[in-house]
Formats: structure tokens, C-alpha cells, sequence
């Protein structure tokens, strides 16, 4: 795997912690081909280290490549997958990295990576804000100039939250767990109409007289 220094901090030299267990999340929201689409950041490698424990198997991460910037995170609808997102969207993760890059910001064109959540490697020797990667082939590479514009117009829709990212991951996962459950007893109560409707066919059959 290959690793990248992803630290990153917003505000040099504090973070706002509660315990272990939250930490201050930024989140933007979009609309993209009529499909809203929400994008959240946190506010330092503190942060940046939860949501990496935390993220959901559905989001997708940006980071400037080479550079310190945020960890931004795409989350992605249900049966969507990095190749569905659409080009404008990728652009606007691309330009809210750019812009929180101590570095990046001030350069023309920076080169952007992102890949899958569940890519992301963490070993114990790695430092806060740091990453590698289970696959190199799942991480996509985009080169991306300076677009003000994009960034400015979701930094509108910028909403900071003291969150539990521990139990917000727990709960999806127990909503998961319920629509799992729901669909099997739909599949059994199928199964069983099928097998009464089969018994059902053999008894009329049964009956026809013989000529």
C-alpha cells in the first residue's frame, strides 16, 4: 500500500473535543443531476482521525495529492458507486479540498485522489492524519484548476456540528441490519406463497376426471 500525509489542521494548534467520541464535523450540502448529495469535512487531524475509524462504507474520500489539505468526504447514495459520480460533483469535493490546502489554495492546479472509504488503510505506525491504501487501483487521480466559484457557493451551504461519529455509524448500521431482516421475511413469506400456490396447482390437477 501506498501512504500520503493527510494532516491538516484548520485551526494550527487546537481542536474542539468533548471525549472521545465527538468531535466538530463541517457539512456541505449539493444537488447534482436532481440528487442531493452531502459532503463534510473535520475541522482537524483530530477530527480527521474519527472519521476515518467512522466513515460509512458508501463514502468516497478526497485529498490533495502530496499536500496537506482536509480529509473530505463524498457520501455517496444507496447502490451508487464511485463510477456514478457525476463529473460536476467530483469537481465540487475536488475544489473544497483545493481551497482547505494550506499549499494547494495558493496554487493554480493542484492534483486531486480519491478513492472508496473502505480503500483506506490505517496501521499503528502511522501518524495522526496519515493514510495509505489497501489498492492503488481503486484511487483516481484528477488534475483541477482553481474554480473560486465552486467552492464559494458550498461553503453557503457550510453547517458545523458536534457529532458522535461512533453511534452515527452504529445506528446506520442497525437501520442496515433491520432492512435486512425485513427483506428475508419478505423472501420466506414469497417462498411459502409459492410452495402453497404449487400444492395448490397439484390439487386441481388431481381432480381433473380422466377421460
Amino acid at each position: 500500500s501506498s501512504g500520503i500525509n493527510a494532516e491538516w489542521p484548520l485551526r494550527p494548534g487546537h481542536y474542539y473535543y468533548t471525549n472521545n467520541l465527538r468531535g466538530m464535523v463541517f457539512y456541505f450540502k449539493t444537488v447534482v443531476n436532481g440528487r442531493e448529495y452531502m459532503i463534510y469535512m473535520g475541522r482537524d487531524k483530530m477530527e480527521n482521525e474519527d472519521l476515518l475509524r467512522w466513515g460509512f462504507p458508501e463514502d468516497v474520500w478526497f485529498h490533495v495529492d502530496k499536500l496537506s489539505s482536509a480529509h473530505v468526504y463524498l457520501r455517496l447514495n444507496k447502490g451508487e458507486g464511485v463510477a456514478d459520480i457525476p463529473k460536476e460533483l467530483v469537481d465540487q469535493c475536488c475544489q473544497l479540498v483545493k481551497a482547505n490546502s494550506i499549499q494547494g489554495c495558493k496554487l493554480a492546479n493542484v492534483d486531486i485522489v480519491y478513492t472508496p472509504y473502505p480503500n483506506l488503510k490505517k496501521t499503528g505506525d502511522m501518524v495522526a492524519g496519515q493514510v495509505g491504501f489497501h489498492k492503488n487501483k481503486k484511487v483516481v487521480k484528477v488534475n483541477v484548476e482553481k474554480n473560486n466559484e465552486v467552492w464559494k457557493k458550498l461553503e453557503k451551504t457550510r453547517e458545523e456540528r458536534e457529532v458522535d461519529l461512533q453511534e452515527e455509524r452504529n445506528r446506520r448500521e442497525r437501520e442496515e441490519q433491520e432492512e435486512l431482516k425485513k427483506q428475508k421475511k419478505l423472501q420466506r413469506e414469497m417462498e411459502k406463497l409459492q410452495i402453497k400456490k404449487e400444492k395448490s396447482t397439484d390439487c386441481d390437477s388431481a381432480l381433473i376426471p380422466l377421460l
